[in-house]
Parts: C-alpha cells; structure tokens; sequence
C-alpha cells in the first residue's frame, strides 16, 4: 500500500505558492482547515531540509508565513512548489469516528457486500463535501462524495454504496 501506514507516512500540511513581499514571506497554499493549525509545529520537513517556523497568518487563498531560513524573495521563490510536511504523530488524537483525509489514501474500497472495487487516491473538497477520488481495479478513478448515504463506513477499509460508484 503505497508509501507505508499512514502513521509512517509524513502529513503534508502546506505548499509553497510562491513569495510575498521582497523580505522572504511565503504564501502557502493550505491542506488544513486553517492557519492556525500549523502554528503548533515549528519545524517542517520542505523538500530536503528542515524550516522552522517563525510566523504564520491567515493571506490571500491560504496563509502567508515567515521561515527562520528563508530571507529574501529569492529564497522564497525558490520554494515554490515545495510541500511542508509533519510526523503523522506530531498530530493531536481524533476522537471515535473522525478521521485524518491522509489516513484514508491507500485504504480498500469495498461495495456493501465486501467485494473489492478498488482504493482511495486522494480526498478532495469543491465546496460542496467531500470527495473520495477511489481508482477502480480496472484503472478508472472516479469521486465519490463522503456523505453517509454514498459512503457507510470508513475503518480499516472505506465501504461504499455501489451505485455511487456506477453513476460516476
């Protein structure tokens, strides 16, 4: 299953959209809810290297953010594109029946009666719901929303309704 469990796996909580400013400032691009969700970790793992985390606030389409080691517009362009990503374990617990979008990329995807149809690629959210982007065992992807009566049940392996599936 693709790059390991999801607790091994590093979660991405940003992307670099480019610079703000000349003095160094990035804009992010967010995989989180908000921008205050990355002020808990002051380090981020960036394509190789290690950023600490010196200020963050809400920007235009995300948020714009000060690193200790990036100094000029330069620097920060020289980012773009870069993923920020965190230990899986530097995450605060969810309570029962919540889940991270990273814990379920790679899980199984079964109809009601446990047939295999395939695994989820990716969650993706449009603005409507949620969407489970599930790579069919023939190849096809196809979204699927996360609402209750498209999806019954996410646990060790993700059990949709079928027909969701075929109108796809």
């Amino acid at each position: 299953m693709g790059a390991g469990r999801p607790s091994d796996r590093p979660v991405v909580m940003a992307a670099v959209a480019g610079a703000h400013g000349i003095s160094g400032e990035v804009r992010l691009k967010l995989f989180t809810a908000s921008a205050d969700n990355l002020k808990p970790h002051s380090r981020f793992e960036a394509g190789g290297r290690t950023l600490t985390l010196k200020a963050v606030r809400p920007g235009p389409q995300g948020a714009v953010a000060r690193f200790a080691e990036v100094g000029d517009r330069t620097a920060a362009e020289a980012l773009r594109g870069t993923l920020l990503t965190v230990p899986r374990d530097s995450l605060p617990a969810l309570p029962p029946g919540e889940y991270y979008w990273h814990d379920l990329v790679d899980l199984p995807v079964v109809d009601e009666a446990g047939d295999g149809l395939g695994h989820v690629v990716g969650v993706e959210n449009y603005g409507a719901s949620d969407l489970l982007e599930i790579e069919l065992a023939g190849g096809r992807r196809v979204l699927v929303p996360l609402v209750p009566d498209a999806v019954t049940e996410v646990a060790d392996v993700v059990r949709v309704v079928r027909a969701w599936v075929e109108a796809a």
